[in-house]
């Protein structure tokens, strides 16, 4: 399925996603230039353990391919955490079939695995610590781009207490 892009040929619904897009991705200053990636999430029990042996949680970001909301997250929040080396975030894809060692160690895909953690609005991050046990209340949709900042810091200062 293709996303239209002209606005005055969409159709009503698609209009409003469109708009509702634009008006987040102006609200956090997201460009409209090339997609920010996060690393994709493969062996979830690595990922957590490397997380924890830097002192962090870690971040995990479920996602859904062309979600506007999604991009503007990664992009105006996440990346710059992780290029600070302040956050230690994976993505895992809603509807994905790429592979993914599980949180319990199975194997799997990342839609599964979305699944099992009972997800169903992308963008929503959890933050795990010890045990891969989550350690912050998730951070489940992003309609508030004033204070999503804020909602974000306070669990990732919850989450790191988690580990003292």
């Amino acid at each position: 399925m293709t996303q239209t892009r002209n606005l005055h040929t969409a159709t009503p619904m698609a209009r409003r996603r469109l708009l509702l897009g634009g008006a987040l991705l102006l609200a956090t200053g997201v460009s409209q230039g090339a997609e920010v990636t996060l690393p994709l999430a493969h062996a979830f029990p690595q990922h957590l353990a490397a997380a924890l042996a830097r002192g962090l949680p870690l971040t995990v970001m479920v996602s859904l391919p062309g979600c506007p909301f999604c991009k503007a997250v990664r992009e105006s929040h996440l990346a710059p955490l992780l290029r600070e080396q302040a956050v230690a975030v994976v993505q895992v894809d809603m509807g994905s079939a790429l592979p993914l060692l599980g949180a319990q160690g199975q194997a799997g895909t990342h839609d599964e695995q979305v699944r099992r953690w009972g997800v169903k609005v992308a963008p929503t991050l959890l933050f795990f610590g010890r045990q891969g046990t989550e350690v912050a209340e998730r951070l489940v949709g992003a309609l508030l781009p004033d204070f999503y900042g804020a909602y974000l810091a306070q669990r990732l200062e919850t989450a790191r207490k988690s580990l003292a």
